[in-house]
């Protein structure tokens, strides 16, 4: 007679059935996987997820270390993301280390590619599958190398899934479900498609608390503005934002607006263009998540800001211009509108605007659209 392990090597579903029995993951409500598991995940004591770029792109990641979480509650799981966006990890509950890669070519990659060497990763996670990305999976020399068939040098993974829309059988997918695809291709059940998540910093919250007490707004509801973004395709017109200011002090609601370092003059501008007070305040990454957690409401063009709002709950009015909605919209776990112009052209790359001197996909979105979705919201 065949011992439950033999039956176990000759089944694939039943191997997802007992990986499901070992973490308590039961009943037809429980999140499920996408595909039997490639491994014996038994074995499995470190997992590495690499995603590199910008701030969204670090938020929307959040899910994946989530998954792995609830799949793995013993393992030690980090996650490699670019210096400049690693702050927003410092608090997050489920990360055990989050790794640094630094802007600085190529000492900078040899440096934590033998860190990562040294590690003994079980499994590394390329979320992102950029060149240096792939470069860095292959340097763990981990047992199990996971990336998408499509990604360039592909052949240095040694899982290659195939499409998220093949294995989510969609006609398209969000940024989360794209990276939950690869954990689900291999056995973590992610059918569920858990909610961004950041944690708060303590020091953070204190800070925010006391800049608020300041600026008198320690007892007031307050709306977090976010007038900027990172190109001209995304970002609609200051004087639009002046006027949501002014509908929301007409609502009881102050407003605080925050931009980048090098964009001051946006809120420069911003203040003089609105006859509402707004209260501008210069804050560090875990300010910002902090200061998104106080807030009642977020209003703001497509940004890393706006998925870090939805991070953490706040009730959301998202402007769009030239991104694809379907795989940028914030994944929010609270009450959120998305207010768009649709135009055949859109989605484009966004760089700059390849069909008018200007980028009309954002500057046509009217103010009294993003007031109706806000009074929605609200």
């Amino acid at each position: 007679m065949n011992s439950l392990r033999d039956i176990v090597e000759l089944s694939p579903q039943l191997r997802v059935i007992e990986t499901q029995a070992m973490y308590g993951l039961k009943g037809q409500d429980a999140a499920q996987p996408l595909a039997p598991p490639r491994w014996d995940w038994r074995d499995v004591r470190k997992v590495l997820l690499i995603r590199l770029r910008s701030i969204g792109d670090t938020v929307l990641a959040t899910p994946s270390i989530f998954a792995l979480r609830r799949f793995l509650p013993d393992a030690e799981i980090d996650i490699l993301v670019e210096d400049w966006v690693a702050p927003l990890l410092d608090s997050h509950p489920h990360v055990n280390k989050v790794i640094t890669l630094e802007r600085g070519g190529f000492m900078a990659r040899a440096r934590v590619a033998r860190e990562l060497r040294s590690a003994g990763y079980d499994v590394v996670y390329n979320l992102h599958g950029g060149t240096t990305a792939t470069f860095l999976t292959r340097a763990t020399g981990a047992r199990h190398r996971v990336g998408f068939k499509t990604y360039q040098y592909a052949r240095l993974h040694n899982h290659q899934a195939p499409s998220p829309l093949l294995i989510w059988q969609q006609q398209k997918t969000h940024s989360v479900e794209q990276q939950l695809a690869l954990l689900g291709w291999t056995g973590v059940p992610v059918t569920d498609r858990p909610r961004t998540q950041l944690g708060v910093s303590p020091r953070a919250a204190a800070a925010v608390d006391q800049r608020l007490a300041t600026a008198g707004l320690g007892e007031r509801k307050f709306a977090l503005i976010h007038p900027a973004a990172a190109f001209a395709t995304k970002q609609w017109a200051t004087e639009n934002f002046a006027r949501v200011i002014e509908f929301l002090a007409e609502r009881g609601f102050a407003s605080v607006a925050i931009a980048g370092p090098n964009e001051k003059d946006i809120l420069d501008n911003l203040a003089a263009q609105t006859s509402a007070p707004v209260v501008t305040f210069d804050l560090s990454l875990p300010e910002v998540t902090a200061l998104a957690t106080r807030s009642q409401l977020f209003v703001g063009n497509d940004s890393g800001i706006a998925h870090m709002a939805a991070a953490v709950g706040t009730p959301a009015v998202v402007i769009f211009g030239s991104s694809n909605v379907a795989h940028w919209r914030p994944w929010n776990r609270a009450a959120a509108e998305v207010v768009l112009e649709e135009m055949p052209c859109q989605p484009c790359h966004g760089y700059f605007c390849e069909k008018f001197e200007q980028p009309e996909c954002i500057l046509r979105v009217p103010v009294a659209r993003v007031i109706a979705a806000i009074e929605r919201v609200l």
